[in-house]
């Protein structure tokens, strides 16, 4: 039983567009867990930051200070 050559067709492009989405997935996935990684890093930075700054000179952490035109 022969299978028509659209259907055939349809087939492959189907197939094909199933790869290339899950490789995208694979993708998203990955630079999820390194955003992540980043997000926690700079949250360590900042209170890290803000810890010297309060031990620097009993001020405001200079993150938690309004810019001076305000």
């Amino acid at each position: 039983m022969a299978i028509e050559p659209r259907l055939q067709a349809s087939e492959e492009a189907i197939a094909h567009l199933t790869r290339g989405m899950d490789e995208l997935s694979e993708v998203v996935a990955r630079q999820q867990r390194e955003i992540d990684v980043l997000t926690r890093r700079v949250a360590m930075l900042m209170q890290r930051e803000a810890e010297r700054e309060t031990e620097g000179g009993g001020t405001i952490p200079l993150a938690d200070q309004r810019p001076p035109h305000w």
